[in-house]
């Protein structure tokens, strides 16, 4: 299967942590490539993280392999310079100028491989604000996201890592396009991503609604909203769904399917535009109307007549979602226990990206790796020997020897 894959022969070296660099690394692992995972012996911080932080090395490492090296040792660095040297792509994520203390920056290792192509994930592209320290809530904060999330006056981060998970893929995307332009021209090159850019490209629909109408753009709760029905309703026993109306066919078929022939026969209601003037008259008299029925009755009748709706989910209740599991969209995997806070191994199921290649999804080829799982292999592939990597372990300059296959797992995830 990855002989077929798109990026089947593509070597990446790793030099990430956190979310951002490592979602770069695991779309292209994802695509086929051999994406080594360079972390520290003592093991990317990432898989020791709690609380919200707890999924992100489970997440964004499959499709890898990890290499356990101290790159502050002279041996380690030059370790990494040997993949470097061997590598089509470099990624990295560190603060600037990290890199370049070690000897690890575009320039040097651009003089031992003209063909590499090098992916930098920071906070800012160069300018006035790249010596600053950047989060995903820092930039949606500074970058109008937040302000545009929560009510006035109460700024809200998104509640995913909107910006860290755009950003790696679109540092994946500088890195398939320079693969391309590789092609033609036989050299590789620099790419940045960064990811307060990132989230100004998130919120520059709402730049461009104020360079439109000349109207600061409402924060999201207190929008004016395009379409006439376009909101959640809280209905019988509590229960809450989000439904929308967007054209006069929804409207005509909505009404039909409700019973609602007085609002079907309002004029002042005929069209969308007359509905999105009419909200503050229409949207009380519908929420009484629908409150009458559960949120199962409502989502059946808009099932039936192909009318938008939505039931509100909890993320943990994506692992039972009928569609996910008919179409393959979770696949199996195995979190090793140093990359779990359960401190065990655990079985679960993990999102594929979300697309096809030729009607198929892309596979999970590998777990989530150990922590220095292949560091002899990696070293044997670089002609080093069993005797010359045991006196690097003995050293200190590599991790301890994994047994991946020893640890126990625990039942899947429900």
């Amino acid at each position: 299967m990855s002989e077929s894959l798109p990026l089947s022969g593509i070597r990446v070296v790793e030099f990430t942590h956190m979310v951002m660099g490592p979602t770069c690394g695991m779309i292209l692992g994802d695509l086929g490539a051999d994406v080594i995972k360079v972390e520290p012996p003592g093991g990317d911080n990432t898989r020791r993280l709690l609380g919200a932080g707890a999924g992100f090395f489970a997440n964004f490492n499959r499709n890898k392999r990890s290499l356990a090296v101290d790159v502050k040792d002279a041996r380690g660095r030059e370790i990494v310079l040997k993949l470097g040297a061997r590598a089509d792509v470099f990624s990295e994520n560190f603060k600037p100028g990290a890199m370049a203390r070690l000897g690890l920056d575009y320039a040097s290792l651009a003089r031992l491989n003209p063909r590499l192509i090098y992916v930098s994930h920071k906070g800012f592209l160069p300018g006035p604000y790249e010596h600053r320290t950047a989060l995903d809530e820092v930039v949606q904060m500074m970058g109008g996201l937040a302000y545009m999330t929560g009510p006035e006056g109460r700024p809200l981060r998104a509640g995913s890592s909107v910006n860290d998970i755009m950003g790696g893929m679109f540092g994946a995307l500088g890195v398939l396009a320079a693969l391309a332009q590789r092609e033609k021209t036989g050299r590789g090159q620099e790419v940045q991503s960064a990811l307060f850019e990132n989230n100004v490209f998130l919120v520059s629909q709402h730049m461009m609604q104020y360079a439109v109408t000349g109207q600061p753009p409402a924060p999201m709760p207190n929008r004016h909203s395009p379409w006439g029905i376009y909101d959640v309703f809280t209905v019988a026993g509590g229960e809450q769904i989000f439904i929308a109306v967007v054209s006069d066919t929804q409207w005509a078929a909505f009404c039909d399917a409700f019973g609602f022939g007085d609002l079907k026969d309002d004029p002042a209601l005929a069209t969308n535009n007359d509905r999105v003037r009419a909200r503050e008259r229409l949207l009380p008299i519908l929420r009484e109307r629908l409150g009458a029925h559960t949120a199962a009755e409502i989502a059946s009748i808009f099932e039936a007549r192909g009318l938008p709706y939505a039931p509100i989910t909890r993320p943990q209740e994506l692992f039972d979602d009928p569609h996910l599991a008919a179409t393959g969209g979770l696949a199996p995997t195995t979190i090793p226990a140093d990359g779990s806070a359960a401190g065990h191994a655990i079985e679960t199921r993990t999102a594929l990206l979300p697309l096809a290649l030729d009607g198929a999804r892309l596979p999970v080829r590998r777990p989530p790796p150990a922590l220095g799982e292949h560091t002899d292999a990696v070293l044997s592939e670089l002609g080093y020997s069993a005797a010359q990597i045991d006196e690097l372990r003995a050293a200190g300059v590599i991790g301890a020897r994994r047994e991946p296959s020893a640890q126990a797992a625990e039942p899947p995830a429900a």
